[in-house]
């Protein structure tokens, strides 16, 4: 295993947080972004920056903000001359009924979970084509080939473009010599902040339709019925250990897609199926190549 310089997005906390602190462990230098280092993520940094045996360097990036990611990849150049693996990790969730979101909220969604990939693909990316080589890694959700729990639609909708984003990504990457793994974990309702901070609908009126109707108290509901399915022993760092063995692995032999889920929502099948289906569409064109990245330099 050598010694790979790695920018990974939402470190503060939850899989990014867990998957930082592991690379570090691995011998790995981590780039640990994450917004308002010097504020309210300071105590975040620290910590992370102090952990014994590690290189682990916080450094500040907004995945809303344009010039925000491209001061963090300029430094990362400047300081270790190369990226070798981007982690897509930073996400935000939403609870609630759909109808009560705003179509502003859902732009938000997508804002953080898709968009925010594309300003740190757009300023990590000509580095890595530079260098002929590179490894993406996109942290994914059950949700977009699995069951489902209602009540989480901006969410489910954003990891769903963004799972799509990382496909067509890693078939226009592939001729560069940069990997791609997808990383899909399923529900998980501990060792994670997402359920803690999710946003709430904006639209209080809407809301409170659907408490006053035949969905009275279902949001609770929802919860509970799948913290039920979710077992005792459910591990968030489980996803951090996969990613760790993924980087760790020899060029060509990385999965295209790891799955992490301790309930089994049958995102494996799902996306077994849906995967093979555009593989075999890319043998039939005759772009067969597209599906393996090619080794240069």
């Amino acid at each position: 295993m050598s010694k790979q310089i790695i920018l990974i997005t939402g470190a503060s906390s939850g899989f990014g947080r867990l998957t930082t602190e592991a690379l570090g462990r691995a011998g790995h230098t981590v780039y640990a972004s994450m917004r308002d280092v010097a504020g309210r993520n300071a105590a975040n940094a620290a910590e992370l920056a102090a952990l014994p045996g590690t290189d682990i360097r916080p450094v500040e990036l907004d995945v809303q903000s344009g010039p925000s990611t491209e001061a963090a990849v300029a430094r990362i150049i400047a300081e270790a001359g190369r990226i070798d693996v981007l982690v897509h990790n930073a996400g935000h969730m939403m609870f609630g009924p759909a109808e009560s979101f705003t179509p502003e909220q859902y732009a938000q969604q997508y804002d953080v979970n898709v968009l925010g990939t594309q300003r740190v693909n757009r300023a990590a990316l000509p580095h890595m084509r530079a260098a002929g080589q590179g490894l993406l890694v996109w942290v994914s959700s059950s949700s977009s080939a699995g069951g489902t729990p209602p009540y989480l639609a901006p969410y489910f909708a954003a990891k769903a473009a963004m799972d799509a984003l990382a496909v067509q990504y890693a078939r226009e990457l592939a001729r560069w010599g940069i990997e791609t793994t997808i990383v899909v974990p399923g529900a998980f309702t501990r060792g994670t902040n997402h359920f803690a901070h999710s946003g709430r609908p904006a639209d209080e009126a809407r809301l409170a339709d659907y408490e006053a109707g035949p969905y009275k108290g279902f949001g609770e509901q929802v919860q509970q019925a799948f913290a039920a399915i979710v077992p005792e022993d459910a591990d968030a760092g489980g996803v951090a250990r996969r990613i760790v063995e993924v980087v760790d692995a020899p060029f060509g032999t990385r999965p295209f897609r790891v799955h992490y889920d301790p309930t089994g929502d049958g995102a494996d099948v799902g996306f077994a199926v849906l995967d093979r289906l555009r593989a075999e569409m890319l043998h039939r064109v005759g772009l067969a190549d597209l599906l393996k990245p090619a080794r240069r330099g």
